[in-house]
């Protein structure tokens, strides 16, 4: 559908919101569900099931299209996408699928990092990490792999506390306050400073994901390692920085 056809389908939506109209425009904009869900997949990892995440994305959907307001000046995709990704994480929070001992390994690879960087003055590998915490490296890649999951408890935390940019009210010109202009001038010194501490594929890894929006996979490809590999040092990067970024940390999805 080109961009007249899908501005003409909005308004008769707006006027007269029948079925028909509504099945054709989540037809449409399915594949933003897609897109949304695979980012997120970046930080469960194999934890859940991409096709679940796209089944919860789904009701995101529905509900941005019976909420949006064809009459505000905002992309249809920028609106989607955020009850898209709110839908999901909603949806994850009520599982309260991830165990206890997820949450504690966290905590301690946290606290290890942030007693080896003291005592070294330098981000500690996976190596020094490990050795530290009394696991082999094998064990500490697995730790790595099922943190993931409270990487996203802790981006839903974030959302909780009052800066979700999907809030209604700050979806208009809000953006141009002057305490928002400040507060992206911090964000992007923060994230600066937060890159410089990464190894070379760390940060290729962020800046491909975050900057270029490439999906794990392509990432995977543009880096010639396996996806999984790919996951790990995402997971590994966001662990670094967020010692330099605490809470802003969220802002990353």
């Amino acid at each position: 559908m080109n961009d007249t056809a899908r501005k003409k389908l909005w308004e008769d939506y707006a006027k007269f919101r029948t079925a028909d109209m509504r099945e054709k425009l989540i037809w449409e904009y399915a594949p933003l569900v897609k897109i949304v869900a695979g980012r997120l997949s970046m930080y469960l990892g194999y934890n859940v099931e991409y096709e679940d995440l796209v089944s919860y994305g789904i009701f995101g959907l529905i509900d941005a299209i019976d909420k949006f307001d064809v009459s505000k000046e905002v992309k249809f995709e920028t609106y989607a996408s955020l009850r898209i990704r709110g839908a999901i994480l909603d949806q994850i929070r009520k599982m309260d699928w991830i165990p206890r001992t997820i949450r504690q390994r966290q905590r301690q690879i946290d606290t290890a990092m942030k007693e080896l960087e003291q005592k070294n003055g330098r981000p500690p590998t996976d190596a020094e990490l490990a050795a530290h915490m009394g696991i082999s490296q094998d064990e500490f890649a697995e730790w790595q792999n099922q943190v993931k999951a409270d990487n996203m408890i802790s981006l839903n935390e974030y959302l909780e506390q009052g800066n979700d940019i999907s809030s209604e009210k700050g979806m208009g010109s809000g953006f141009g306050a002057p305490e928002g202009v400040v507060e992206r001038s911090e964000l992007k010194e923060m994230l600066e400073k937060a890159l410089e501490i990464l190894t070379e594929k760390e940060k290729k890894v962020i800046l491909l994901y975050y900057y270029e929006e490439l999906t794990l996979k392509e990432i995977s490809r543009v880096l010639e390692v396996s996806e999984s590999r790919v996951s790990q040092l995402h997971t590994r990067a966001l662990q670094k920085m967020k010692t330099k970024m605490g809470n802003y940390i969220g802002i990353l999805d």
